[in-house]
């Protein structure tokens, strides 16, 4: 599911729930590219590749037309839109829990010219906990973040913070409305923090290739499949149940999107 709007972020952790309350079986897999020009191998390695490393559109159209497959780079674009939130959704039946011990920072990158802040915490092993993308960078903006972080994880016991007043306003609030246990640490450290702006780069430099985003929601739905890639490089997920150590990243794609 996706939530748009400027404090929104992209949302695709579960499966659809029904008018019961119950949580809605997914669909074979080959349903989904039912219809489709294209067989659904070649649309996930092209999302997959996409969000995983250093290309740009027009690189996978290169590297599709090597192997005799002619697309063009709109066609890549409308797959990566289109089945990333539902590839999300897969993948996430896999995860592994995340620390309690949270780096929080935000960065920033440009949407259609405009510079937006991207919100992101790491556990102490380095694991990704969250994201959020956000128009501003205030303290409804980190209260939202952590919100997110908290309903899609679990509640942290330490949260490393720099010294940007608005990010200990925000847990200071949180505590005080009871959104936030009293007993969660909060320490400042740049040392620290430095684990988290370091895996900044991460989502960074795959953007770059990208040469900028047009449109909010579409940011949003791509910054969600970089970060789902990045998971899948740090072992965020039970592989074993996908065909362990040995398996192609193809097959681990292969596996963890079957029904």
């Amino acid at each position: 599911m996706i939530r748009l709007g400027y404090d929104q972020r992209f949302w695709c952790k579960q499966a659809a729930i029904g008018d019961d309350d119950r949580m809605q079986p997914f669909v074979p897999v080959k349903a989904l590219f039912k219809g489709r020009h294209f067989d659904g191998q070649i649309i996930i390695l092209c999302v997959s590749w996409y969000t995983s490393f250093k290309l740009s559109l027009r690189d996978l159209v290169i590297m599709m037309a090597d192997r005799g497959i002619a697309l063009t780079h709109t066609t890549i674009l409308r797959w990566v839109q289109r089945y990333l939130p539902e590839f999300e959704k897969r993948w996430w039946r896999y995860a592994r829990p995340v620390g309690g011990s949270w780096r929080m920072d935000e960065t920033y990158i440009k949407v259609h010219g405009q510079w937006v802040y991207l919100y992101r915490a790491v556990d102490k092993a380095g694991q990704t906990v969250d994201f959020f993308l956000c128009r501003n960078r205030d303290v409804n903006a980190a209260k939202s973040f952590l919100r997110s972080a908290m309903k899609n994880t679990r509640v942290p016991t330490k949260i490393r913070l720099d010294a940007y007043a608005a990010s200990h306003r925000t847990v200071r609030e949180m505590k005080e409305d009871g959104e936030l246990p009293c007993p969660v640490k909060i320490r400042s450290s740049q040392y620290l923090n430095n684990l988290v702006e370091q895996d900044h780069r991460r989502v960074k430099q795959r953007i770059r290739p990208m040469l900028g985003f047009k449109r909010f929601d579409k940011a949003l739905v791509t910054i969600s499949g970089i970060e789902l890639a990045e998971k899948i490089k740090k072992g965020q997920f039970k592989t074993g149940k996908l065909g362990g150590c040995n398996a192609t990243m193809t097959d681990l794609w292969n596996a963890a999107l079957a029904a």
